[in-house]
């Protein structure tokens, strides 16, 4: 019974000179900064450390983005041209004959193509085996890091 005694004076004692000492040491340094920004309407909270020299980062908003992707030659304006160059080579791909009109058959060529190969008897009509041949591809996605 002394023996059980003991050892629970020495855990106590333990207990209060591990206290003590935890109590003396420094605490964790201080969060960082918090303070409220807003972009589109919405707010949310920035930390920022207060680092000496370290320039401040502008948040674009989405149209800053867009209007930033459309002006090509990056003179703070965008051009009818600017606008409407990527459309115009999407139309160009499609206007098979480039008589700068767009026909029916030009603009649903890669749908004829994509049926006529499916077509394997030439029938007309494509069969549920032929049908299943013009289901698009699945993109073929590189594989992950499983870090």
């Amino acid at each position: 019974m002394a023996g059980g005694a003991i050892a629970l004076l020495l855990t106590t004692g333990a207990f209060l000179f591990w206290q003590g000492h935890a109590a003396s040491r420094p605490s964790f340094p201080t969060a960082p900064e918090v303070r409220a920004a807003t972009s589109s309407g919405r707010q949310f909270a920035l930390l920022t450390p207060e680092l000496p020299g370290v320039p401040e980062a502008t948040a674009k908003t989405r149209e800053e983005k867009r209007f930033g992707r459309a002006d090509k030659d990056r003179d703070g304006k965008v051009t009818e041209e600017e606008l409407l160059a990527p459309r115009r080579k999407a139309f160009a791909k499609l206007d098979i004959d480039h008589n700068g009109q767009l026909a029916f058959n030009e603009w649903a060529a890669k749908t004829i193509t994509k049926f006529e190969g499916a077509d394997n008897d030439r029938s007309g009509s494509l069969t549920a085996a032929e049908y299943i041949q013009t289901a698009p591809k699945p993109k073929l996605h590189p594989a992950r890091c499983n870090c």
